[in-house]
């Protein structure tokens, strides 16, 4: 259904290893760039590709409160990859890696360097 999601950044060149680290975690890399915007994933990939951008109007970058992203982790041990990544590139903690729950969902919650919360998931059925 979603196509692809943009994040606003106030520092496009800055922040866009944090990108470059998540996205080859997952297997991606940038599939379009230019001097104001970079997103993430591939053309011929039904997944829902990221980008960063900085906004259009001119305005400065905010992040929206109670706005997430979620990155569709393969496994709980991915998760806490991209947790550490993330942690390793500048992100705040907004929750270490876990389940949420008894139903398997284990997740990990962190913002980028502009504030931008994330989450990486799966779901691991308890045994």
């Amino acid at each position: 259904m979603i196509g692809y999601v943009t994040l606003g950044t106030n520092d496009l060149a800055a922040h866009a290893p944090f990108y470059d680290a998540i996205a080859a975690e997952l297997g991606y890399g940038r599939m379009m760039e230019f001097d104001q915007f970079i997103a993430w994933g591939r053309m011929d990939d039904p997944a829902a590709g990221l980008a960063l951008s900085k906004p259009w109007d001119g305005e400065k970058a905010t992040h929206g409160n109670g706005t997430m992203v979620a990155l569709a982790a393969k496994d709980p041990a991915q998760v806490d990859r991209l947790y550490r990544i993330a942690m390793d590139n500048g992100a705040r903690d907004e929750g270490a890696p876990g389940p949420r729950g008894d139903d398997g969902f284990y997740a990990a919650y962190f913002r980028d360097p502009d504030g931008n919360k994330l989450n990486a998931f799966c779901y691991a059925p308890p045994a």
